[in-house]
């Protein structure tokens, strides 16, 4: 433990909602929930305006219409989540060289390591000009806990929210945690809470009296022990600047369950393909290729073969994860795929054999490569135009459109921006049945802007980049690079892939 709250949490309030409501004014003020609107979406966020009917991350999106009927209900975009994200770990970077971000809206600060602060006084100073500046620099706010350990520290955020600072001082740890469920300690999940309900231990107080031997009895030595020391406030765990990723995957889950073979097949190789070029935006090769199924019934099942050494090659992934559904039984139909790439290189060991395979197929045949071609740009076509990605896939809970028609229609995703030629930039509102309604206003706008309705194919209305919420601050289209360079990853065990604390389920 530190003899300074010198440990600095931060936490966007309500931070995918917030951005939403920051960029329509029509939603400012509003419950808004976004999510996956497909009967397995789950909610990613909802506004604290949404919150008070009872709506939480991670809620089956059909449970939170059902709360808050009237809500306004939006797909996330991550690439404008990230730009914001990017320039808040800007932010954050300027204050130490230890920032260790948890997600795209959390991160540890060290403030000792940057030599701000080595008493409360001035690491209060330090917090409360880190919130002005996030509010002045992205329009949106976020909450700052301050104290001697990581474990407090984000305690002390959650207690501030919304848009506030809480700091403990060192010393006051046992008195401050005594009173609180013993669900507040880091690793004590509903399972382990439960466990420990039944053995008369809720609070942390409880924690503390039962004692470390009689916790190692309950829970065995290793997960006792850790609690035991936590209970008391000694969390000594230090505030990592990277962390080594474990892993890079992408997945889907389907509105309707898949039964064609053929159609489980292509949806594989494109996410093969999806997870190749995250791999490589991430700097990374890999040897294990994991394929993941979840049937009809819920079962999951996991595959995966260990190549000789680390690719990044698409096509050797492809083949790897074609292989690997020969091995699944996909009859009763499927929900959920997904293909990763684990045991990750900061090299490629080219794999010659499928080199040299590939540029035999190169030359096979033009049927097969105008096919793999097309089925490409199917795919391409699917990204631009707001088809999930990874974690992005779990959150939103659809798949790839099957026909043209779906392809046209499902890229006026409600809540993504668009342009029309005459009347400027919006955001849409809602489509279905060849049409598409587009609200009409900016981040700047001083009143909700108008209405209007066009056919889905209408040539001077297209997708467009989000908008700064402040002027001269970063547009969706750079946010990628934006937070590669500010160092935005996701947990260990992740890359690139938007993990939010927020949401708590896929």
């Amino acid at each position: 433990m530190r003899a300074a709250p010198t440990i600095l949490h931060l936490d966007m309030d309500a931070f995918f909602a917030a951005a939403e409501q920051a960029s329509k004014p029509s939603l400012r003020g509003k419950p808004v929930v976004v999510g996956g609107l497909g009967p397995r979406g789950v909610v990613a966020t909802a506004s604290y305006e949404a919150r008070r009917f009872g709506v939480h991350s991670a809620m089956p999106m059909g449970q939170a219409r059902r709360l808050a009927p009237n809500a306004a209900y939006l797909v996330p975009r991550f690439a404008f989540y990230r730009a914001i994200s990017g320039q808040v770990m800007e932010l954050l970077g300027r204050l130490s060289p230890l920032v260790e971000p948890l997600s795209l809206d959390e991160a540890f600060v060290d403030l000792e390591a940057g030599g701000l602060a080595d008493d409360s006084a001035g690491a209060r100073a330090v917090g409360e000009r880190l919130r002005a500046e996030i509010l002045a620099t992205t329009g949106l706010t976020g909450s700052v806990g301050l104290a001697g350990s990581k474990m407090l520290a984000k305690i002390a955020s959650e207690e501030a929210k919304p848009d506030g600072l809480v700091l403990y001082e060192p010393g006051t740890e046992r008195a401050l945690l005594a009173p609180r469920s013993v669900r507040i300690i880091p690793g004590v999940g509903p399972a382990t809470g439960d466990h420990l309900r039944r053995a008369g231990i809720t609070t942390v107080a409880d924690v503390v009296e039962a004692g470390e031997d009689e916790l190692v009895r309950i829970l065995g030595r290793s997960h006792g022990a850790s609690l035991y020391r936590m209970a008391l406030g000694h969390d000594d765990r230090p505030v990592v600047a990277e962390r080594d990723a474990k892993s890079v995957s992408v997945e889907d889950t389907f509105d309707i369950d898949l039964h064609d073979r053929l159609r489980i097949r292509l949806e594989v190789e494109r996410l093969a393909e999806r997870c190749v070029a995250r791999l490589r935006g991430s700097g990374h090769s890999g040897r294990t290729i994991v394929l993941k199924v979840r049937r009809y019934d819920f079962s999951t099942l996991t595959r995966s073969e260990t190549l000789r050494g680390p690719t990044d090659d698409p096509l050797v992934v492809r083949e790897a994860a074609e292989r690997l559904l020969e091995l699944v039984d996909t009859t009763g139909g499927v929900r959920l795929l997904g293909v990763g790439v684990s045991g990750l290189a900061d090299y490629t060991q080219e794999d010659l054999f499928a080199q040299a395979e590939a540029e035999a197929e190169a030359g096979a045949g033009a049927a097969d490569s105008s096919g793999t071609a097309a089925e490409a740009g199917r795919g391409a076509a699917g990204e631009a135009a707001g088809t999930p990605g990874a974690g992005e896939a779990a959150a939103e809970g659809v798949a790839a459109p099957g026909t043209a028609v779906e392809a046209v229609e499902r890229r006026w995703a409600p809540g993504h921006d668009v342009r029309h030629a005459v009347l400027g930039a919006g955001w849409v509102q809602g489509s279905g049945l060849g049409r598409v309604t587009v609200r009409f206003e900016e981040p700047g706008s001083t009143a909700p802007g108008r209405v209007r309705t066009f056919a889905v194919d209408d040539p001077e209305l297209e997708p467009s980049d989000p908008l700064p919420l402040v002027p001269g601050g970063v547009t969706g289209a750079e946010g990628a690079s934006a937070a590669a360079r500010a160092g935005a990853a996701g947990p260990a065990g992740s890359v690139g892939d938007g993990s939010v604390s927020e949401a708590g389920a896929a």
